[in-house]
């Protein structure tokens, strides 16, 4: 690991402040993916942010039609909120399988959506559920938000606050995970709401996307059968060690129909 300078921020405007006077500043959430990589000098920045003393970006609230998780929100308060079991159960069920129990006690839901590892589960579920990425600045729509690999619409220095998601009248979260590290080699999480039916996958693509097919298909009828002759093809789909193309393809499928299975209660 690279010398840098270490900062610790009380509130939103000051984490801002401090990283606009670094040279190569960095905000640190829960650091699962940050201090790995700067260990492995994979990652050199000259300032480290630390956002853990920053009250304002913790909690989880409803808010009307909608439930506003905090970015510094640990992925085991959003497994474990009765707001979020309440309102949208397949949040809190995704939550609860990321990674290990380190992982949710450390890592947030602020820092996994910023890095959109392609792998990573939270994406699916902004795409799957229509959320509002909440910045300092802005609000930007999750189908504008995720970009490509690991890359987002922030600005330099936009710093996430928080994560709205439209509660919906049903929804599901299925994956396949890796056995050792638990990222999906593929996720799909689905939603019905009175906007529409959304689908989106993570795991399988360079970034997480949606299948307007299965869409259509559920649209017409919200069940794992109508699902039956729709296929993702494999073209720009991931092959790598872990599993071909053509086998994420077939599992965006699988993972599909139990998504609407778990959706629907049974």
């Amino acid at each position: 690991m690279y010398e840098f300078e270490y900062h610790r921020a009380k509130s939103v405007d000051e984490a801002t402040s401090q990283l606009s006077g670094a040279d190569d500043g960095r905000f640190l959430a829960g650091g699962q993916t940050l201090l790995a990589a700067m260990k492995l000098r994979l990652a050199a920045p000259s300032d480290i942010v630390d956002l853990g003393g920053i009250a304002e970006l913790r909690g989880i609230r409803v808010d009307g039609g909608n439930l506003v998780v905090g970015a510094m929100t640990t992925h085991n308060e959003v497994a474990a909120s009765k707001d979020v079991a309440k309102a949208i159960p397949a949040l809190a069920h995704l939550a609860s399988d990321i990674g290990d129990r380190m992982v949710r006690n450390m890592g947030t839901i602020g820092g996994s959506v910023a890095n959109n590892d392609p792998a990573a589960d939270y994406p699916a579920a902004l795409l799957g559920l229509g959320a509002t990425v909440v910045t300092r600045d802005r609000r930007i729509p999750a189908d504008d938000f995720f970009t490509g690999m690991y890359e987002t619409a922030l600005q330099p220095g936009e710093l996430i606050t928080a994560i709205s998601f439209p509660i919906p009248k049903r929804a599901g979260y299925a994956k396949f995970p890796n056995p050792a590290s638990r990222y999906a080699l593929v996720g799909v999480f689905v939603s019905e709401s009175g906007s529409g039916v959304r689908v989106a996958v993570t795991g399988a693509g360079p970034s997480v996307f949606r299948v307007p097919d299965m869409e259509a298909a559920l649209k017409s009828s919200f069940s794992p059968e109508s699902l039956a002759k729709v296929t993702v093809p494999a073209d720009d789909l991931n092959t790598d060690m872990h599993a071909s193309a053509a086998y994420r393809a077939h599992l965006v499928g699988v993972m599909a129909k139990r998504a609407v299975t778990q959706a629907l209660g049974k």
